[in-house]
C-alpha cells in the first residue's frame, strides 16, 4: 500500500467514471471491533465443517481398532477365509478400492523448497537526496509538488538504501521499453539463478511457471522471457498474471498450488516482481505522485514441489490459501485506478480514492474472518462465536465483539510492506507487538514497497534473524487493486540456519544492523494502498 494520505479534488477518468483521490478526513482502517459480518464467518466455518468427516472418522477408527487384539483379527480372518471365501474376497477388493480412492483423491501436499529475493547492485541505491535530485532535474514537477514528495519521503518509513532502476537514476532519465526489459531481466533472472543454485533443481525439471507483474506486460510475456532464458521444456505450463496488484504474489502461489494438485511429481516456479522503469509518473496529480515515492526495485523467485521425497529438503509446507475479492462493488473496483491525469500532458498514473482505507479494511475483515476457523484454537473460535451470537441474535449491544488473538495461531506475520499507515493500523487492530511487525517495517525501510515480492523479503528477514523454528506457522497477507485481500499460511518443516542462507537471502550481510528505529510521525495523514 502506498501510504500517504492527501486531500484533493474529484477527478474523472477517460471513461467519465469519477475517481476521487485520497481524503484526509478518514485516514484509518475501520475498527474491526465495531462490526463483523456473519456471512463471512459462516464461510470460514464452512471450510472447517467440510473437513469434519475426516476429523471425526479418525477417533472412530482408533476406537474400533483398539478394541481388537492381533489374535482376534487373525482368528476372524481365518474364519472368514474358511467359511465365506466370496465375502472375504469382495471385502478385500472393496478395502483395496477405498484405500486407492483415498490416496488418489486426497489433496497433494505442497512444499516450498526454497525462495530467493533479488538484491540489486549497490550502484542502484537511491537515497532520499538522490530521489529528489532526479525528480528536480526532470523539470516537470512544480515546486509545491517537489516539496510534497520531500515530505512523503521523510515520513514514509523508507530508509536511505532502497533501489531504483538504472534508467531512472541517469541524468537525464531514460524510461523506455528496452530499459524496462533490462530491469525485468535483471531482477527475475537474478532471483531465479539464486534459487536454482540453492536447491539444485534443473530448469528442465520445472513443469509449472507462474509470473506476476502488474504494470509491465510486454510481448512476448515475462514468462516467455524466462522460458527462453532457461530453455524450459516445451510442455511447461506457463502463466503470466498482470494488473492484479500487490497481492498477486499470493494469487500466484494459490494458482501454483491448484496446478500441483493435478500435475504429479512436479516443480512449480513462482516469480513475483514489479517494474518501475516505465511506471514513474511524470505529472502533477498528487494522488499519482505517491507511488513514485514509495515503490522501489525488487523481486522474488519461489520454488514449490508436490513430490513427497522433497519434504525432507523443503523449508515450508503450504497449509492454507484464502483469497477474497471485493471487485463486485463499484467503489472497491475504482479505488485504485490506472488512468491519465487531467493535466494537458495526459500522463498515465495510478489514482487512489478517498475511501481506499475503508475498502481495504473491509477486504481484510472478510479475509481474516474466513481464515479464522481454519487456524484459530477452538477456545478462540468459541469465544468469538459466543459474543457474535449474543450481539446478532440476542441484540446484546453492550457486549463488545471479541476479536480473536491471531498470535495464538501464528508465530510470524508477513504483512505487505506497502505503506506505513496500513502497518500501523493492522498492528493496532490485530493487537500485534513491535516484534511481530518488525519484518514488515524493516522491509519497508530497507527495500521500500517492492509490490508483490515484499512478503518474501519479510520472510527472509525472519530467517536471517534466526527466528524460524521447526513447526512455526507464518501468515502472509497482502492487498491488491480490484480490490483484493489474500492470505497464505506456511508451516516450517525445519529450523532455518541463517548461516546457510547467504545465496538466497538479501539480509544476511547486514542483518546485524537491524532493527533500526523508525520514528512514528504522521504525514499529511497516511492511507492508501498499492496497486
Amino acid at each position: 500500500m502506498n501510504e500517504n494520505h492527501i486531500q484533493s479534488e474529484q477527478t474523472t477518468n477517460n471513461n467519465n467514471s469519477p475517481v476521487t483521490t485520497v481524503d484526509v478526513t478518514n485516514p484509518k482502517l475501520p475498527n474491526f471491533l465495531l462490526s463483523v459480518r456473519l456471512k463471512y464467518v459462516k464461510l470460514g466455518y464452512h471450510y472447517l465443517i467440510s473437513n469434519a468427516f475426516y476429523i471425526l472418522l479418525i477417533p472412530v477408527l482408533f476406537a474400533v481398532t483398539s478394541s481388537f487384539k492381533l489374535t482376534d483379527l487373525t482368528n476372524l480372518f481365518n474364519h472368514l477365509l474358511q467359511f465365506h471365501l466370496l465375502s472375504s474376497t469382495l471385502f478385500a477388493a472393496l478395502l483395496i478400492f477405498l484405500t486407492t480412492f483415498y490416496f488418489t483423491t486426497r489433496p497433494r501436499k505442497v512444499f516450498l523448497l526454497d525462495f530467493a529475493c533479488y538484491k540489486p547492485d549497490p550502484s542502484l541505491i537511491c537515497t532520499r537526496e538522490t530521489f529528489m535530485d532526479r525528480s528536480q532535474r526532470v523539470g516537470i514537477f512544480t515546486e509545491d509538488n517537489l516539496a510534497f514528495q520531500q515530505k512523503i519521503l521523510e515520513r514514509s518509513g523508507l530508509g536511505q538504501k532502497t533501489y531504483f532502476p538504472e534508467a531512472l537514476l541517469r541524468v537525464p532519465p531514460n524510461p523506455c521499453m528496452s530499459e524496462a526489459r533490462k530491469e525485468a531481466e535483471t531482477v527475475m533472472f537474478g532471483a531465479i539463478d539464486a534459487v536454482l543454485e540453492k536447491t539444485g533443481v534443473k530448469p528442465k525439471d520445472i513443469g509449472i511457471l507462474v509470473v506476476n507483474c502488474s504494470l509491465f506486460n510486454p510481448t512476448p510475456s515475462l514468462s516467455a522471457m524466462i522460458v527462453n532464458k532457461y530453455k524450459l521444456r516445451g510442455n511447461v505450463l506457463s502463466y503470466n498474471l498482470g494488473g492484479m496488484g500487490c497481492s498477486a504474489g499470493l494469487i500466484s502461489i494459490d494458482l501454483a498450488k491448484q496446478l500441483l494438485q493435478v500435475q504429479a511429481n512436479s516443480y512449480a516456479l513462482v516469480v513475483s516482481t514489479e517494474n518501475i522503469t516505465l511506471n514513474w509518473y511524470l505529472g502533477n496529480d498528487r494522488s499519482m505522485l505517491l507511488s513514485n515515492c514509495i515503490f522501489r526495485m525488487g523481486g522474488a523467485a519461489v520454488l514449490l514441489s508436490n513430490r513427497s521425497s522433497d519434504r525432507r529438503h523443503s523449508k515450508y509446507q503450504l497449509i492454507h490459501t484464502v483469497r477474497t475479492h471485493k471487485g463486485s462493488d463499484d467503489n472497491a473496483f475504482n479505488c485504485v485506478y490506472q488512468r491519465e491525469d487531467n493535466n494537458d500532458n495526459n500522463k498515465i498514473g495510478v489514482s487512489l480514492s478517498k475511501n481506499l482505507m475503508a475498502i481495504a479494511g473491509e477486504a481484510l475483515k472478510t479475509n481474516i474472518t474466513t481464515l479464522g476457523p481454519l487456524v484459530l484454537p477452538m477456545s478462540e473460535q468459541l469465544l468469538f462465536f459466543m459474543t457474535l451470537v449474543a450481539r446478532k441474535v440476542f441484540k446484546a449491544k453492550k457486549i463488545k465483539p471479541y476479536i480473536p488473538d491471531f498470535k495464538l495461531a501464528f508465530e510470524h506475520f508477513c504483512i505487505h510492506a506497502g505503506g506505513r499507515a496500513v502497518l500501523d493500523e493492522i498492528e493496532k487492530n490485530l493487537d500485534l507487538s513491535e516484534w511481530h511487525m518488525e519484518p514488515s517495517r524493516m522491509t519497508l525501510n530497507r527495500f521500500g514497497n517492492t509490490s508483490s515480492s515484499s512478503l518474501w523479503y519479510e520472510l527472509a528477514y525472519s530467517e536471517a534473524k534466526g527466528r524460524i523454528k521447526r513447526g512455526d506457522r507464518t501468515w502472509q497477507i497482502a492487498f491488491g487493486s480490484g480490490f483484493k485481500c489474500n492470505s497464505a499460511v506456511w508451516r516450517a518443516l525445519r529450523s532455518i540456519d541463517p548461516s546457510k542462507e547467504k545465496k538466497t537471502n538479501p539480509w544476511i550481510d547486514e542483518i546485524h544492523e537491524f532493527p533500526v528505529q523508525v520514528p512514528r510521525v504522521s504525514l499529511v495523514s497516511s492511507s492508501s494502498e498499492s496497486r
